[in-house]
């Protein structure tokens, strides 16, 4: 998809702009006295405000007014995207309504006008960025099953933006460009999540893994069951005893050309299908489990993004790649798992497996790398969707100024989150008469226990935790975000460690 930016000075230059759809954002404030739209209106004989009206047109948030032109305009279309209330021009919004403007489009309008007023000079590489973010992942489609008249990709292939006189077309150009890089990132997550679970197993991820690695010349190790026990992981192993499909533990390395500013880990958890174990689940809560690994995936995303963002800081991105699986062979209620780490654990519930994976990566970064700060994301507790939400992620943190950093960062990519206490008296949950703690405490603060059990293999390193059980995938078609895989994750972990200049 091409993006073209040009700056505008009258509203003769909108009425001129040869396109298949003109949309122009509205705020409430401006519907009945916006010279722009008085132009228009002008040129149209009155039918705009004919149309305003008895569409009741408001320009709430929630509201759109799409009409053919009939010749009269340069344009096809016209489509006047309601935004609401004036609060100035913020990007992240920029970005919804770039996709809510191509959500408008009839499906053969190939190129489309966006005219954006309001936006300043200092918003100028940021506006870039999110018109494309907002029309490239919006035009997402998992497509590889479908058949027919429902396998059709979008058929926009220009974005043309523009911009008042003042703002650099040169900057928002170069902002489309890091756009374009971090919803391929996200693309990538989407299509690692939403790929039925019997193909993205754990050897098949490992796979997508060393092509990644080999196209951005990452470094690149992949340890099977073998290495594994040498190192100790029994927990991970244990997780991934009960399935045909062999484990494996995936390590990228990027490394930036000058002296990096720290050493981070990138924990994705990453159990490409979740059946429960033995304490297996319903059908329905078995439906989406092939999404389990959506945390590996988000890292995955995030590193192909960060390596041509040129990130500053060396980053290593560690999945734990198993399935949870019952067999004659898996792992039982009752068991004492070691980790890497020396540590044993009883298992009280085989469906609380996604710690223990995290665990033992959380070690190995630790030990094996010596790591500045951890960073985990992981679809770990359905606890964290009852407290905040089917979209909310939630944060903990050992770390204020680390979870402040994360919390920027998400308001400026849209990757909802909220940061949670880690209370330490619920850690009485996980107390066991036999080993060094449980795998699962009780059924309140679920997500805080959860939290807390990661916390014991972390040591001292700086460390943050996401628990993204909700916003791993969206039940319907919202925002930029098209039902299914959402890519949770990868622009937020772009922002936090490349952030936009």
């Amino acid at each position: 998809m091409k993006f073209t930016f040009r700056n505008w000075e009258n509203p003769s230059q909108v009425l001129s702009e040869k396109a298949d759809a003109v949309v122009i954002p509205v705020l409430d404030a401006d519907v009945g006295a916006d010279s722009l739209l008085g132009a228009i209106d002008g040129q149209l004989s009155g039918y705009l405000r004919q149309a305003i009206s008895e569409e009741q047109f408001a320009a709430k948030a929630t509201q759109s007014l799409s009409f053919h032109t009939q010749g009269k305009l340069g344009s096809t279309r016209l489509t006047l995207l309601g935004v609401g209330k004036p609060t100035g021009v913020v990007p992240a919004d920029v970005r919804t309504w770039t996709a809510r403007a191509i959500r408008s489009l009839p499906s053969s309008a190939k190129v489309v006008t966006l005219c954006l007023r309001g936006v300043t000079p200092a918003d100028a590489a940021s506006v870039g960025q999110s018109v494309a973010e907002g029309a490239l992942l919006v035009t997402y489609q998992f497509d590889k099953y479908l058949s027919g008249d429902r396998k059709k990709r979008s058929a926009v292939q220009e974005v043309v933006v523009l911009l008042p006189p003042d703002v650099s077309t040169e900057a928002a150009a170069v902002g489309a460009q890091r756009g374009q890089i971090i919803s391929e990132g996200v693309c990538l997550c989407r299509d690692l999540v939403n790929e039925q679970p019997t193909e993205m197993c754990p050897r098949r991820l490992a796979e997508v893994a060393t092509q990644l690695a080999q196209k951005l010349g990452l470094g690149c190790t992949v340890l099977g069951v073998k290495e594994c026990e040498a190192l100790g992981m029994g927990m991970f192993l244990g997780v991934g005893r009960g399935s045909v499909e062999e484990a494996r533990f995936i390590h990228l390395t990027y490394k930036p050309q000058s002296e990096p500013r720290k050493k981070i880990a990138l924990i994705g958890k990453s159990v490409t299908f979740d059946s429960g174990g033995l304490s297996i689940k319903t059908t329905e809560g078995m439906l989406w489990m092939k999404m389990d690994m959506g945390g590996g995936a988000a890292v995955l995303g995030a590193i192909s993004a960060l390596a041509q963002l040129q990130c500053p800081d060396e980053v290593h991105v560690l999945l734990a790649a198993a399935e949870n699986m019952p067999s004659g062979n898996s792992y039982k209620l009752g068991d004492v798992l070691r980790g890497m780490s020396g540590k044993t654990v009883e298992i009280n519930n085989t469906d609380a497996e996604g710690r223990l994976t995290l665990a033992d990566a959380m070690t190995y970064a630790v030990e094996k790398l010596g790591v500045d700060e951890i960073i985990d994301l992981a679809t770990l507790t359905g606890s964290s969707m009852v407290a905040l939400g089917s979209t909310t992620a939630a944060l903990f943190s050992n770390s204020d100024a680390l979870a402040a950093r994360i919390v920027d960062a998400s308001a400026k990519t849209g990757d909802d989150l909220w940061r949670m206490p880690l209370r330490d008296r619920l850690f009485d949950s996980l107390k066991s008469d036999i080993a060094d703690m449980k795998n699962s405490g009780d059924r309140y603060g679920g997500s805080i226990s959860a939290a807390l059990f990661l916390r014991e293999f972390v040591g001292d390193k700086v460390w943050a935790h996401i628990d993204m059980a909700g916003p791993v995938h969206a039940e319907k078609d919202v925002g930029h975000t098209p039902k299914g895989a959402s890519g949770y994750g990868v622009a937020l972990l772009c922002e936090l460690l490349a952030p936009r200049a």
